[in-house]
Order: C-alpha cells, then sequence, then structure tokens
C-alpha cells in the first residue's frame, strides 16, 4: 500500500510526487502517456514558477535542456506600446518558456530521484472505494493487464477531463463561458522576443521556446471557433495580419516548422478540491483561459500548497481532513484574482484599459510593476498604489 497515488506525470502530479515524497512519504505516479511527449501548452513560466524550479534544484537542467532564457516583454494595444519585464521573485527575473517533451520529463526525473516510484503507459479507469472514501485506483498496465493501488491519499492531476472529479462527482463551484479558442505553432528564422499584441477580437502572443523557435499562437472569439477550424493556416495568417503587419513580415521570412495546434474548449472553473482519500490538482482543480499563460506557473504553486498543508498530517484523519480543507480555501484566495484577470484579457476588448496603459508610457517602473502583476510578483493591490494614482490624475 502506498501513502499517496497521484494520477498524472505532468506540471502539477510530478511536482506534487516528488515533494510527498522528500517530506518521507511512499508515492506512486502514474502517467498514461510514455514520456517524452508533447501536449497543449503555451509552455511559458512566470517568475514564481522559475522560484520554485530552482527551490526544487530542477532549474539548471530545464537551462541546459536548450530552452531561450527570456529577460524582455512587449505588449502592444490599440495606440500603445509598453517594453519592459517583471520585477524578479526570489532573485528570478529570467524565465522560459520550455517545450513540453522537455519540460514534463524534467519534473518526473525530479519525483524519481526524491524517491517517488514512476510507471508510464498507465491508464487510470476507476477509483476503488470503501463506503465513501476513495482508497485506491485501478488501472491499466503497459502490457494490457488491469491493476490496482491503495493508498492513503489519490491526488487526481489528470487535467480538465480528470477522471478523479468525474468518479468522485466534484462538482463546479465557480464557473464561467468559454470566451476564446486558440491556434499556436512553432517558426524557425524570426527575430522575436517575448511580444504580445491585442486588437478587438484578437491576441497574438510570441514566446521563445527550445532549439531557438518561436511558439506563436493567435487567440480568436470562442463564438469563431467553428469558422477558424476549418481554416486554421488562413484564420491564423490572417489574424496576425490585421493586428501586426510588422511580425507578420517577420513570419513571412520564416518558416513554420510544425502543424497547427489548438483548442475551442478554453474553460473556467473552479472545482470542489477535494473528499475523503481524494484530493484534486493543477487543471483538474481549477482552469482558465490560457491566455495569461498561467497553467504551469499555477501547478507548481498549488502542489507546493498542497504538500506544505498536509506536512507529516497525511495519516491522522482530522490533521489530513483539516489540511486539505486549507488547501481548498487557497486554491481560491490565491487563485481568483488571476481567474478574474484572465477572463478580462479573454474578452479581446482591450478599449477599456487603453488610457491606462497609455499613462504608464514614460513610466519604468510602472510599466514593469504593471507586468508584474500579470507574473504574480507584484498583486493588483500593490500596484494601484498612490504613485499609480497620482499618474493617472495628470494623464
Amino acid at each position: 500500500m502506498y501513502d499517496v497515488v497521484v494520477t498524472g506525470a505532468r506540471c502539477a502530479g510530478s511536482p506534487a510526487a516528488m515533494l510527498f515524497a522528500r517530506q518521507g512519504y511512499r508515492v506512486l505516479l502514474l502517467e498514461k502517456a510514455r514520456f517524452p511527449q508533447d501536449t497543449l501548452s503555451s509552455h511559458y513560466i512566470h517568475q514564481p514558477g522559475v522560484a520554485l524550479l530552482d527551490r526544487w534544484g530542477l532549474l539548471d537542467e530545464l537551462r541546459t535542456a536548450g530552452c531561450t532564457p527570456i529577460d524582455h516583454q512587449s505588449f502592444e494595444a490599440p495606440g500603445v506600446r509598453l517594453d519592459g519585464f517583471s520585477l524578479p521573485v526570489d532573485g528570478h527575473r529570467t524565465t522560459y518558456a520550455p517545450r513540453r517533451f522537455v519540460l514534463d520529463p524534467i519534473l518526473a526525473r525530479g519525483a524519481v530521484a526524491s524517491g517517488a516510484e514512476f510507471r508510464e503507459g498507465c491508464t487510470v479507469n476507476d477509483l476503488l472505494f470503501e463506503d465513501d472514501r476513495v482508497v485506491g485506483v485501478r488501472y491499466t498496465t503497459p502490457g494490457g493487464a488491469e491493476a490496482t493501488e491503495r493508498a492513503r491519499l489519490v491526488v487526481g492531476a489528470d487535467g480538465m477531463r480528470s477522471l478523479v472529479a468525474r468518479k468522485t462527482g466534484a462538482p463546479n463551484v465557480i464557473q464561467h463561458p468559454r470566451l476564446t479558442c486558440t491556434y499556436y505553432t512553432y517558426w524557425s528564422g524570426v527575430p522575436a522576443h517575448f511580444e504580445l499584441y491585442e486588437r478587438p477580437g484578437r491576441w497574438i502572443g510570441v514566446i521563445p521556446t527550445n532549439d531557438d523557435l518561436k511558439l506563436i499562437m493567435a487567440y480568436f472569439p470562442q463564438e469563431e471557433f467553428a469558422q477558424v477550424r476549418t481554416g486554421v493556416a488562413d484564420a491564423f495568417l490572417e489574424a496576425v495580419r490585421t493586428t501586426t503587419p510588422e511580425l507578420y513580415e517577420r513570419l513571412s521570412a520564416g518558416r513554420r516548422v510544425e502543424q497547427f495546434y489548438g483548442t475551442g474548449r478554453q474553460e473556467n472553473y473552479f472545482r470542489k478540491a477535494h473528499g475523503p482519500g481524494w484530493v484534486l490538482l493543477g487543471d483538474a482543480a481549477h482552469h482558465k483561459d490560457s491566455i495569461t499563460a498561467r497553467g504551469i506557473t499555477d501547478a507548481f504553486i498549488q502542489a507546493q500548497l498542497l504538500t506544505r498543508h498536509i506536512g507529516d498530517g497525511l495519516h491522522d484523519d482530522a490533521a489530513l481532513n483539516a489540511a486539505l480543507k486549507r488547501y481548498e480555501t487557497d486554491l481560491v484566495d490565491t487563485f481568483l484574482t488571476f481567474y478574474q484577470g484572465a477572463l478580462n484579457v479573454a474578452e479581446l476588448r482591450p478599449e477599456g484599459q487603453t488610457e491606462m496603459l497609455r499613462s504608464l508610457v514614460g513610466h519604468q517602473h510602472l510599466i514593469d510593476r504593471y507586468f508584474s502583476t500579470l507574473s504574480g510578483a507584484c498583486t493588483f493591490d500593490d500596484f494601484y498604489n498612490e504613485e499609480l494614482l497620482a499618474v493617472l490624475d495628470q494623464s
């Protein structure tokens, strides 16, 4: 019997397995894929996520994997352009946007090195219950055999379509409609830094990633998904051309090196995050539109929150229940502001903030603090301080 079984070994599951193992627990980490394997992702890791990778001892491996360091960001909306970068977190200002077939194996290796047992190619099919408590999982091995494992706690780090959430009946406690759809691909020969372009009904992101490639993403309103998906390449290039002609010229001089990837399933929710013998983590617990690229960083933070709250209390019923309640409360307290911010951006209506952004021009410290509200290095309350209000009064 294991202390903890974690289902899903990507950005939430592997860090959780690693941290539980470092606390001395016997941990089994199950993953249906065989690494390295790509997955849909916005790639970007904000400063708090980079700081956690360093704390966990995994940042040097990411750096040596050929991921382009990022230390400059530009944002362009109608009539305004801002250049700067987020303030540091724990001394880390440089960020990275790794391919997932690079990042996820690094995280899984960190879990194994910490003492977790990792089994790839294993599809979890069901949960084991005793009365109303989850006591384990049933899964299919890579050879096709049925197997079961029991555990004190089952962690569902298995994404938006979480089996753990479905089998436990975890309801959404906060929910909003889908706002955008997105498609992305990779280009070579395109000089670019971390660039964001916003226009009414369109959002374009450019992020340097591994092998000197640029990830370029286009966001469209959700109601255009049925049309966009029938002609992705044309819709994508037209979105770039009409949003930022200068970037379109750079793309035309470069080369697309992979197919388009995308989704119209940009769900927005918080789920009931725990119950007897189970807890949800990462996208299984909370998901928001990917337009602010918070998924990886938030998964890291959630893994840290969960394992810290449980500490050495896993085998004490009262302590475990209290820890899971604190974790669920922290999910909302920590991420609700980012959730609301993502929904605001995903409306693809930049007019509402243009005047405020224009007032920041010429005030580099405020520009960097504005970028810091998106990374998490600065809270929105700290950003809207007396200095900003004085600048807004003068504009």
